[in-house]
């Protein structure tokens, strides 16, 4: 596989060709299209990317929880031997009961998004962890299935590697952020790897439609779920029931202790008055908040003129020389870097970013790869 489109037409067979007794393979091809582009700076050096099976499952976690539910539960399939159609129905669903007596449980169906993200941010109770835990390590023992299955019905991991753990890995594999050494992993092609993040758009939009007509077929008991209500779901962003007011707060202390706040993008002094704390990736392209995404910048010009857009290459210059300046102004106070650093940790790897100039370069090279995959709006820089 070259990268070259090569491989998108194997995603293609398997999400739309394969047989099917659940969704999962639908599943797994659309969080690998996820984490492709979640670490579309990372590039394969000829052995292939590994993916940690922690990180599908967790994205898994948001994929079904809009579909259980002790009341109305949505079927992903069918069942066989008295087997539920997902082997996690019953974890995910005693999960989903304590997230909505928190503060921030609701009905939404993007609830399991936020649930991971408070997760990873350390903010959710030890009840609410530990069940948590007991879903992901389900979750993970169910993906094996499509990685095992996938493609060629008659031939075992056709189109991904067996699972295998740091030590098993060719020495030039590139490694997606993990945790411990003893976790699970699955390679992808170099090539699949490039085509995902280039098709991202046509293989997200893929699996969508596909995941929504599986259900609607798979629905026995004629609860009248159609694949409308299915796509609504699968599509729903988290909102912002947790505001940026622990961020907003940060940047008000700084100003307040003359550090010379300056707005991002205009380069203009900032006040308490006027100033938002804006996302360079918006919320709409890719939700993420952590520390290193956000930035001060003046109120009209968020609202105005970056709005929910991305910087052009015009803005790259800019970034170099600015990006590495509010980096440091976060490592320098302690209670804004040990939040930088988790995030940092999160998304770029734990060690993998020495100080504000590394996170600058690898942060751009984020920003901008996800820009090209999934063609966001941009502005330009007005000179």
């Amino acid at each position: 596989m070259d990268g070259s489109g090569v491989a998108v037409k194997v995603i293609q067979k398997v999400v739309k060709h394969d047989k099917k007794t659940n969704n999962y393979k639908i599943a797994l091809i659309r969080a690998l299209n996820d984490l492709a582009l979640t670490y579309a700076g990372i590039q394969g050096r000829g052995a292939g990317v590994a993916v940690p099976l922690k990180l599908i499952a967790d994205l898994w976690l948001g994929y079904y929880w809009p579909f259980v539910s002790e009341q109305k539960p949505v079927y992903q399939g069918g069942f066989r031997e008295g087997a539920a159609d997902v082997v996690f129905r019953h974890e995910l669903t005693q999960l989903k009961c304590l997230w909505k007596n928190t503060e921030l449980g609701s009905d939404r169906p993007s609830d399991g998004v936020l649930l991971v993200s408070e997760v990873v941010k350390g903010n959710v109770s030890t009840e609410v962890r530990n069940s948590y835990d007991r879903c992901v390590k389900v979750l993970i023992r169910a993906i094996q299935q499509p990685i095992r299955y996938a493609g060629d019905g008659n031939v075992q991991f056709s189109v991904f590697t067996r699972v295998k753990r740091i030590p098993e890995l060719d020495p030039h594999t590139v490694t997606l952020p993990h945790q411990n050494a003893s976790e699970l992993f699955t390679v992808v092609d170099d090539g699949m790897w490039e085509d995902f993040k280039f098709y991202s758009l046509y293989i997200e939009a893929l699996c969508l439609h596909e995941w929504a007509l599986f259900v609607e077929s798979a629905d026995r008991d004629g609860s009248g779920t159609d694949r409308g209500q299915v796509y609504l779901a699968l599509t729903d962003r988290p909102d912002s029931r947790r505001p940026l007011s622990w961020e907003r707060n940060q940047f008000e202390l700084l100003m307040m202790e003359g550090k010379g706040l300056r707005c991002f993008w205009t380069d203009k002094p900032l006040t308490p008055q006027n100033y938002d704390v804006d996302h360079i990736i918006p919320i709409t392209t890719f939700p993420i908040n952590e520390l290193w995404n956000l930035v001060p910048s003046e109120s009209e010009f968020n609202r105005f003129k970056k709005r929910d857009r991305m910087p052009d290459q015009t803005w790259l210059p800019v970034m170099r020389e600015r990006l590495p300046h509010i980096y440091q102004t976060y490592f320098d106070r302690h209670n804004m870097r040990s939040i930088l650093e988790r995030g940092v940790n999160h998304r770029f790897g734990v060690g993998s970013i020495g100080d504000a100039q590394e996170l600058s370069e690898a942060a751009i090279r984020l920003i901008f790869a996800i820009a090209d995959s999934r063609n966001t709006p941009t502005f330009a820089r007005i000179i």
